[in-house]
């Protein structure tokens, strides 16, 4: 394992690194991945994947990681809380499988309650919130697993295929967490 930061059954997630941004710009730009990412839709390059990385790092109130196998020692995808209020005590989940073999095997799911695990905790947050396109069902299904209730729509949010569709926002409270 290359830098494990947190470890679970399947996968382990680690700080993302530079040598990962080929691989995240290949992910963002590939159009059937993109589709289910909340924040942009244009195109990306390695200058800009790198900027965005850095400045990350260099803020308290996001935190980044990779998602890697166990087994293969490989990067899969991407996970982080985002907009973290210490104040408040809340921070907001972002989540990505890249690499397209990997959906539907469960590896999303348990990233998920890993980054739970460690916002409720070690971080104490109170509350981990997320948005989440109506079509994106797979990811629906793996927040619902993992706890989160749905708590509004933001009707008619994302332009896709011809017609608009729903942004869902979910969260999930520590005191429902079970993880």
């Amino acid at each position: 394992m290359k830098n494990p930061f947190i470890v679970g059954k399947r996968i382990y997630l680690r700080p993302l690194e530079l040598d990962d941004i080929e691989r995240c710009v290949h992910w963002i730009n590939n159009e059937e991945v993109n589709k289910f990412l909340v924040s942009g839709r244009l195109p990306i390059h390695k200058i800009k994947e790198e900027t965005w990385i850095k400045n990350l790092y260099k803020d308290p109130n996001n935190i980044l990681l990779a998602i890697s196998l166990k087994e293969k020692d490989l990067h899969i995808g991407n996970t982080g809380l985002h907009n973290i209020s210490w104040i408040d005590r809340y921070g907001i989940l972002g989540i990505m499988i890249g690499e397209k073999k990997f959906w539907g095997k469960g590896y999303g799911t348990e990233a998920t309650k890993l980054m739970l695990d460690y916002a409720f905790n070690r971080l104490n947050l109170e509350r981990v919130e997320l948005s989440v396109y109506e079509f994106n069902e797979r990811a629906i299904k793996c927040y619902l697993k993992a706890g989160f209730k749905e708590e509004g729509r933001l009707r008619r949010r994302r332009f896709k295929d011809g017609r608009y569709w729903d942004e869902i926002v979910m969260g999930i409270l520590k005191e429902e967490w079970i993880g």
